[in-house]
């Protein structure tokens, strides 16, 4: 009975070391990264944006990033960004997996300031 216990106990502890291993992924693990092309359109610079979620083995889905007044005069899909006010839905909302970037690129006279918002983290 006594080494029954301890080996649960000893499972039970192992798995809770586990969930925690997984669950240390945040909104901090998403990294946006912009850098202009070296292309025009229509007279404005281009910029080109990646984000990356950088947490292992969880994805990040419903993805929201701070846009405050972004404009482009290049076609952007909104299926990977969708302007909406001062929030931006990436990749449709659908999962960004480990270490796979979703990538646009947009034109305007500056790059503007994009910083995530919100996310919903799936391990």
């Amino acid at each position: 009975m006594v080494d029954s216990t301890i080996k649960i106990l000893t499972l039970v502890s192992f798995l809770v070391l586990i969930s925690q291993g997984y669950s240390k992924c945040s909104l901090s693990n998403l990294s946006i990264y912009q850098r202009p092309t070296g292309h025009q359109l229509k007279q404005f610079p281009e910029y080109r944006v990646d984000i990356i979620n950088s947490c292992p083995n969880c994805v990040q889905r419903n993805v929201k990033i701070n846009c405050p007044n972004f404009e482009t005069v290049e076609f952007v899909d909104p299926s990977i960004f969708n302007v909406s006010g001062d929030v931006c839905l990436v990749n449709g909302g659908k999962p960004i997996v480990t270490n796979v970037n979703v990538t646009f690129n947009y034109a305007w006279s500056n790059s503007f300031i994009l910083t995530p918002n919100s996310s919903i983290i799936n391990c």
